[in-house]
């Protein structure tokens, strides 16, 4: 298992957009999933790689309030396979350079892992396709 993980994890294909992140087993409310692999890099340096991936596929978090970003494309792990939902499962936490995600209720064995992104790149223009009967329609 990877050392940034809590829990193992599997990646599989997913309902919401390309491969998404399952748990393996059950994992309890309010847990610490793991830290999001990556590396971290400047704000600028962020704007040049993300240029270069493709459109729908961005595996970039950047740091509020800083002039940094965690490219999840460099050292990855599972957790960047966590999709988009209006109802989530879990929530990311941006803090000391990491990117921390946690459980914010049950997750049965099998479920796949979701976060409400919040504020992206996108602007509210993509269309969301988490399912979840609250989708706000747009991310």
């Amino acid at each position: 298992m990877d050392k940034n993980l809590n829990y193992p994890l599997r990646i599989a294909k997913s309902r919401i957009a390309g491969q998404g992140a399952y748990a393996t087993g059950a994992i309890p409310a309010k847990k610490k999933l793991g830290n999001m692999g990556g590396e971290i890099i400047s704000y600028r340096e962020a704007q040049k790689r993300v240029k270069k991936q493709p459109h729908n596929v961005l595996y970039m978090v950047e740091f509020d309030h800083e002039d940094i970003a965690l490219d999840a494309s460099v050292n990855v792990n599972a957790l960047r396979h966590i999709n988009h939902s209006c109802d989530p499962n879990t929530y990311m936490r941006r803090a000391y350079r990491k990117v921390e995600f946690y459980t914010l209720r049950p997750v049965k064995k099998g479920e796949e892992l979701t976060c409400d992104y919040g504020e992206t790149h996108h602007d509210g223009k993509l269309p969301c396709r988490c399912g979840a009967s609250n989708c706000r329609g747009f991310i």
